[in-house]
């Protein structure tokens, strides 16, 4: 999940000048909801010109879009923090 997620990032918001991909899943092992996977909860931290004069709203919206895919296949749940 972690490559999926960082390919598709990479495809989408080419260049980047920051890119990180965290995987977060041991943080919500037993909750409510959470996948057993160890890949269901993920950090992106991103700095990209494609987000330059963007809200951080319209970022993150755009980013959540680039990975529908992982989201119906076992992506819980996505921190973002979009560095300026």
């Amino acid at each position: 999940m972690k490559d999926r997620i960082q390919q598709k990032i990479e495809t989408a918001f080419s260049p980047l000048s920051v890119l990180e991909v965290i995987n977060e899943s041991h943080k919500h092992r037993g909750h409510k909801g959470s996948p057993e996977t160890g890949e269901s909860h993920f950090k992106v931290r991103i700095k990209a010109p494609a987000f330059d004069n963007l809200s951080r709203v319209a970022a993150h919206q755009l980013i959540y879009k680039a990975l529908e895919a992982e989201f119906k296949t076992g992506l819980h749940a996505l921190s973002i923090e979009i560095l300026r």
